[in-house]
């Protein structure tokens, strides 16, 4: 009884020498992911109606105006799909706030020699890194 100390270290260091059943082939095991790509909501898909009527009937009547590339309405379709119809519906409000000629912090582009301000949706700009 006077001697189980002796016996600690093996119990301390043995977690280091374990490994695990299937050893080094582990990876080989399929795990269920999550997919990255998100369906879609309701919410989601009848709002991609609306913006895709306002680019096809309503845009071309009143002309280009956009000065962000992409434009507002594929940036609102774009960060709905990803972000989800809440989310991506303010940060679509948000951009078209900043819709105006002033020049600001953001990447240009030069697109038939047209200058415009490149701000994609893809970017996830809202999570402090």
């Amino acid at each position: 009884m006077k001697y189980i100390f002796l016996l600690l270290p093996i119990f301390i260091f043995s977690k280091l020498i374990y490994e695990e059943p299937f050893g080094k082939d582990i990876h080989l095991i399929n795990k269920k992911t999550k997919s990255s790509i998100n369906t879609p909501s309701i919410l989601t898909k009848a709002f991609d109606k609306v913006i895709v009527f306002h680019q096809k009937v309503l845009s071309p009547v009143d002309g280009p105006r956009s000065h962000f590339r992409p434009t507002s309405s594929r940036y609102m379709q774009l960060s709905m799909q990803r972000y989800g119809f809440f989310k991506g519906y303010i940060m679509g409000c948000d951009r078209l706030l900043r819709e105006n000629k002033d020049p600001w912090v953001y990447k240009t582009v030069v697109i038939d020699d047209i200058e415009y301000k490149y701000d994609p949706a893809f970017q996830n700009k809202y999570t402090i890194q």
